[in-house]
């Protein structure tokens, strides 16, 4: 029997594109977390989401599912250019909040959310949810380990090509678009939770017809003379693999590496460990788990993905606009 300390989160979810259904669908999964409503300012998309997730209820304006009393964490997953009003919203309303990732378009609006949220006293996330995900979590263990010894290097590719459509999100500057902030968030995010916070910035992007940066490659220089290289596109297909690199070994995830995946570790000497973790679902249940136990810890934030370091991820990415020429209308 449940009680008030271990009974699941009751998610409401605003936006109803793939990555919400995929919350949707990997909720059905956790012990800690359950859908109770979804909210669309469209009825049509919001009847066709609630139909597809089985949700319990669905809203058609975002004031009356953030008022729902019987709704405690909100997942908001609607286009870039709107997760800081929909998010500042969130966060007023009281309840525990987790934004998609990029947190939003800038570090300006990051730090305006963390500020809002933490005068509120609320709960707030970035939901970068590779950071949560089995693999990356014993990848920390390593590295805290010192497993590689002294890290020089990471690598990491987020290459997913798009069928070119003016419509689409993607490729929309008025909703955010782009390769560098829906798909370079990943690898830049990676190599700061590895790295820390970068002492300069290279990049360079080709920009599609729409005004978007269609690919864009990132250099971050770190004291000490250790890089990472992030390679970004929405034009092709791309391994998608991440290597972390030491003086003492190497951690090379495969395939699709910002998903639940496995990883080798293969020490100077070529000894070899290959580290498997099977997982039912998408993966995305385990930020909804990490935002579960920290509200009932009393927690405002996740020691995982602190929202200090959500700021700063902002600030690299703004960093690399500049360098690209990357903007975007009425920001």
């Amino acid at each position: 029997m449940s009680t008030p300390e271990t009974a699941p989160l009751r998610w409401g979810i605003l936006g109803t594109g793939n990555i919400a259904a995929r919350f949707a669908a990997d909720l059905r999964l956790s012990e800690h977390g359950e859908l109770a409503a979804i909210g669309s300012r469209s009825r049509e998309r919001a009847k066709a989401f609630a139909d597809r997730t089985s949700a319990p209820r669905l809203y058609t304006n975002h004031a009356d599912l953030l008022s729902a009393p019987d709704i405690d964490a909100v997942y908001i997953a609607v286009p870039h250019s709107a997760h800081r009003d929909v998010a500042l919203a969130a966060i007023e309303s009281g309840k525990a909040v987790l934004v998609e990732k990029p947190f939003t378009l800038n570090r300006a609006q990051a730090e305006e959310l963390v500020t809002a949220a933490r005068a509120r006293g609320v709960f707030l996330m970035e939901a970068m949810w590779t950071r949560f995900l089995p693999h990356m979590a014993r990848i920390r263990s390593l590295l805290a380990d010192g497993r590689l010894g002294d890290v020089r290097l990471v690598t990491a590719e987020h290459g997913v090509w798009f069928k070119h459509n003016p419509a689409h999100r993607m490729f929309d500057p008025h909703l955010g678009g782009g390769a560098l902030l829906d798909l370079g968030v990943y690898p830049v995010s990676f190599a700061s939770m590895v790295l820390g916070d970068p002492s300069s910035v290279t990049a360079v992007a080709q920009f599609g017809d729409t005004g978007v940066d269609a690919q864009t490659m990132v250099v971050l220089r770190y004291d000490h003379g250790r890089q990472a290289v992030a390679t970004n596109t929405m034009e092709a297909w791309l391994t998608n693999r991440a290597t972390i690199a030491g003086t003492d070994a190497r951690i090379d995830i495969e395939g699709m590496w910002y998903r639940a995946t496995s990883f080798t570790l293969t020490e100077r000497t070529g000894a070899v460990e290959r580290y498997e973790f099977p997982v039912e679902g998408t993966g995305l249940r385990f930020q909804a788990e990490e935002v579960a136990r920290c509200v009932r810890a009393g927690l405002r934030e996740s020691p995982v993905m602190p929202l200090d370091e959500s700021c700063r991820i902002m600030g690299t990415l703004d960093e690399i606009r500049a360098l690209i020429g990357l903007e975007y209308p009425g920001e």
